[in-house]
């Protein structure tokens, strides 16, 4: 081979070995960059479209404070909550009404008892154990006068068992009454008084 040639070669060799060691620093020092931009550009858009639904969210702020006192006030036209000062008043208000609901509908009142006044989370909760006498119809115009009442009282734990009949001196047969023996606890809500 002559010398020119081997120069050339050698030259070509150069370039090629030049073109190896610019590709090797680019694999190892530029391809890294580059996959750590692309990484850091999708953590930015990634947080820019949070940022834009956050910013969606405070934009609608003032609308949803404005429908939760519509809601809070809408709550308190209702009157679902007794509004009696103490736990005390509110059972006597319940027992009161449960009394006058007894009568008017024909029924007799046997007893009434307030429960322990038990509190969770923002709310009092006022029971009263009734016991009472009377046929269907004074049960069920009992129940619907509680079922509308406000404030909100609840039906809980009713029992319902027949009154026995009363013996025939004619017949000596017992003869089968209508009348009901009824025990239910009646539950009334209010806000949780402060201490």
């Amino acid at each position: 081979m002559t010398k020119a040639k081997t120069k050339q070669m050698q030259r070509w060799l150069a370039v090629g070995l030049l073109v190896a060691v610019i590709l090797m620093v680019g694999l190892v020092v530029i391809m890294p960059v580059v996959n750590k931009g692309l990484e850091l550009h999708d953590a930015k858009n990634n947080l820019v479209f949070r940022l834009e639904q956050y910013e969606r969210i405070l934009a609608r702020k003032d609308a949803v404070t404005e429908s939760m006192d519509a809601i809070k006030e809408q709550y308190q036209e209702r009157g679902l909550l007794n509004m009696q000062g103490t736990g005390a008043l509110a059972s006597a208000e319940v027992q009161e009404f449960i009394k006058k609901a007894i009568v008017e509908a024909g029924g007799q009142l046997s007893s009434t008892q307030a429960l322990p006044v038990t509190t969770k989370n923002e709310f009092s909760r006022i029971t009263v154990s009734v016991r009472m006498t009377g046929n269907s119809e004074v049960l069920r115009a009992v129940l619907y006068k509680i079922e509308t009442s406000s404030p909100l009282i609840i039906v809980n734990q009713i029992d319902i068992r027949p009154m026995r009949g009363i013996r025939s001196r004619v017949t000596r047969q017992i003869e089968p009454s209508n009348e009901l023996n009824i025990n239910f606890q009646a539950v009334s809500f209010m806000r949780k008084q402060a201490e």
